[in-house]
């Protein structure tokens, strides 16, 4: 009986299954993780036949090497992120560990979730093998294999007697569970059994006395393997089992050779239990949507929202495969998505991206926020593709103004309402905070310019610390745009002194306003600096609205921390009386802003009403901000959906407006560029932005 017939039975099953798991659920991953320390040759050789056995059956082998420095702390890193990867549904440690350092074997591979143990090496998955849980654990791959060959004879099981010798964890001691759980009279011998060791000791080779104990007719499983010299083989040696398996063959009914035995049913039986472990996940976790309750006459947007519950956001999370370090929970039905989550998944392949954009909207809208949302249901909830719906943050202004919020409408829309309309995570709050730094930077910079000497004003900005003097990071910066390359602030020059310490701002040339998330008509137009401490120097300004701030369009446009900081240190902000253009990074704040904002970078995660996932990020209006949300949220959600599956992001405020800032600044600035484009038009917006301004009420012509 040859185990490689067996194997290409099973291998072709398992390729159906997995087949069929596709087509199920697209886009769905059956992974494998093999996790090696060290560079042993003979690990390689196991780990490559495993890796081509996987790419045969239609599993995703990934195969993670650490080096022989690695230390047990580092290899138990790997295996917390492996069990909590949802894209793998099964791993392995490839033993033995070739580390430099001292790992304990038992506490690395006790590290592995059960669910994902499809080694069935811990003591979980053993002790559940011992109370005959076959159906609730994973059994170890090699007797798990010599069992399959078993059967494969026909033979059957129950009844008969069965003799195992060697009691090791990883093939013996299962080895017995099995057949005795089959029904087996079963005998464990090993090195301490007093009679065999008395034989054994007898000869010098003792694989092959083993011969005459084999009954005629009895069915050997040698899963052995022993190195004996050989002048013939390149490598001066051969390998063989634990039975000399010519002499054996002649007593044996059934013999599995050392070279295409139980090798290729072990690594069939690794395959089988990945599958397997995919299938688990897959009923386990497979994500589940809400069933709409369709009503006529259609309930009011609020009712709809609160008519259904959300998942817990971080169940959420789980189901497309964030890790929960790669989360911050802001309580039960929305979250933050680390920095950290793209940066783990920078090489994962981007799934399609579509843009959903409006002809120029009415003044309730066109409905892209719906469409987005809708189409988005229609393609997780019904069509049951990996999807991602990404929106933009509606202002708290608008809200309580003429207009709804952002959030979609009727049955597809993204719920809490209230908590997508009011507050979210901050992120507004914080642009607010940052926003008015700024502001109040420069005014405070002026007076201070205005009223005091240039050796003063240049003692202040660099404070005596311990009776010393130093320029800070962001002030030598400042200097070298001025073309100082000096380091030290006792060898500046008054000259030097002066144009490092003054801006010189033309107080009619500052364009930066105050902000307030609020419709507040009466800050339009105001004049500041009225306080007696303030000496007269007064200047009129206004509040704008929160989401108008072009913090609002760096945050958009942002791809890390560090960018950001760039980006809020370039904004311009007034001219000096010269003309020169005066920036945050002039003003010292480009740091503080960056501090204010550190939360504010990180995509909020929400779901809409069927439990479908949304990113809700930056935006919206598309005079200042563009009318996009992040580059960083579709980063994200296309690597999260992978190359099967569809991030569908919304280019607001209309094509006119919103969809050019979105291909001339964002994909541009991005390198993203949009498979398809849904452009949204109404007749309500036909006829107000066409026949109606010509006073009749015929529609035009369609192109």
């Amino acid at each position: 009986m040859m185990g490689e017939e067996a194997y290409e039975q099973i291998r072709e099953r398992l390729k159906n299954e997995v087949t069929q798991m596709k087509e199920q659920v697209p886009g769905f991953t059956r992974g494998l993780a093999i996790l090696q320390a060290g560079d042993r040759h003979d690990s390689n050789l196991y780990i490559n036949v495993k890796l081509k056995a996987a790419e045969e059956v239609g599993i995703k082998a990934t195969h993670i090497k650490l080096p022989r420095t690695a230390t047990e702390s580092e290899v138990l890193k790997y295996i917390r992120s492996l069990n909590e990867d949802s894209t793998v549904h099964g791993f392995i440690l490839q033993l033995p560990l070739d580390s430099e350092n001292a790992i304990n074997i038992e506490a690395v591979i006790n590290a592995i979730t059960p669910e994902k143990d499809v080694d069935g090496l811990t003591s979980i998955s053993a002790r559940k093998l011992t109370r005959g849980d076959l159906n609730d654990c994973f059994v170890p791959c090699t007797p798990k294999g010599c069992l399959e060959l078993i059967k494969e004879t026909g033979v059957e099981i129950a009844g008969k007697y069965a003799m195992v010798v060697g009691c090791s964890k990883i093939v013996g001691a299962p080895m017995y569970d099995l057949l005795l759980w089959n029904n087996a009279t079963v005998t464990t011998c090993h090195s301490k059994s007093a009679s065999l060791g008395e034989e054994v000791n007898k000869v010098t080779s003792w694989w092959l006395q083993l011969v005459k104990w084999i009954k005629p007719g009895a069915i050997v499983i040698d899963y052995g393997i022993n190195y004996v010299p050989d002048d013939t083989k390149s490598n001066g040696r051969r390998i063989v089992g634990d039975v000399a398996y010519n002499e054996a063959k002649e007593r044996a009914g059934f013999i599995t050779p050392v070279l295409g035995g139980v090798g290729p049913m072990t690594v069939a039986m690794l395959m089988q239990s990945t599958v397997e472990s995919a299938r688990g996940f897959l009923e386990k976790y497979n994500i589940q949507y809400n069933n709409l309750n369709l009503k006529t006459p259609v309930p009011s947007d609020i009712a709809i929202s609160r008519s259904y519950k959300p998942k817990p956001i971080g169940t959420l999370a789980r189901e497309f495969g964030l890790f929960s370090e790669e989360v911050e929970l802001y309580g039960e039905t929305k979250a933050k998505v680390l920095l950290s989550a793209p940066e783990r998944l920078k090489h994962q392949p981007d799934g399609k991206y579509a843009a959903v954009t409006g002809i120029t909207p009415t003044p309730l809208g066109e409905g892209k926020s719906t469409t987005t949302v809708g189409l988005v249901q229609a393609l997780g909830a019904h069509l049951f593709q990996n999807v991602f719906a990404c929106v933009q943050q509606p202002s708290q202004g608008p809200t309580f103004g003429i207009k709804g919020g952002a959030a979609g409408g009727g049955y597809p829309q993204v719920i809490p309402m209230e908590e997508f309309n009011l507050h979210l995570t901050g992120d507004i709050h914080a642009i607010t905070a940052a926003n008015n730094l700024v502001a109040a930077a420069i005014d405070a910079r002026i007076f201070h310019e205005l009223t005091q000497t240039d050796k003063a004003l240049c003692n202040r900005l660099m404070p005596s610390v311990n009776g010393v003097r130093k320029f800070s990071d962001i002030q030598i910066r400042r200097l070298r745009r001025l073309g100082i390359e000096k380091t030290d602030p006792t060898t500046l020059t008054d000259e030097e002194i002066n144009r490092f310490a003054r801006l010189d701002s033309d107080p009619e040339t500052i364009t930066w306003q105050r902000v307030l998330d609020t419709n507040d008509r009466f800050l339009w137009k105001i004049t500041i600096g009225q306080a007696p401490m303030e000496k007269g120097h007064t200047r009129t300004t206004q509040f704008d609205i929160s989401v108008a701030s072009e913090i609002m369009a760096v945050l958009g446009l942002t791809s890390s921390l560090e960018d950001m900081r760039e980006g809020l240190g370039k904004m311009v902000v007034a001219s000096s009386k010269t003309g020169e253009p005066i920036s945050a990074e002039d003003l010292g704040v480009s740091g503080a802003l960056t501090v204010l904002m550190k939360d504010a970078i990180k995509p909020n995660l929400m779901q809409t009403s069927e439990g479908t996932r949304v990113f809700v990020h930056a935006g919206p209006l598309a005079n200042i901000a563009r009318g996009n949300l992040s580059i960083i949220a579709d980063r994200v959600a296309l690597k999260l959906v992978g190359p099967e599956g569809f991030v569908v992001t919304e280019a607001g405020l209309g094509a006119d407006i919103g969809m050019e800032t979105f291909f001339n600044i964002k994909c541009r600035y991005s390198g993203l560029r949009p498979q398809v484009v849904v452009l949204v038009a109404t007749v309500r917006a036909l006829k107000m932005q066409g026949a109606s301004r010509t006073g009749t009420q015929q529609l035009p012509t369609p192109l």
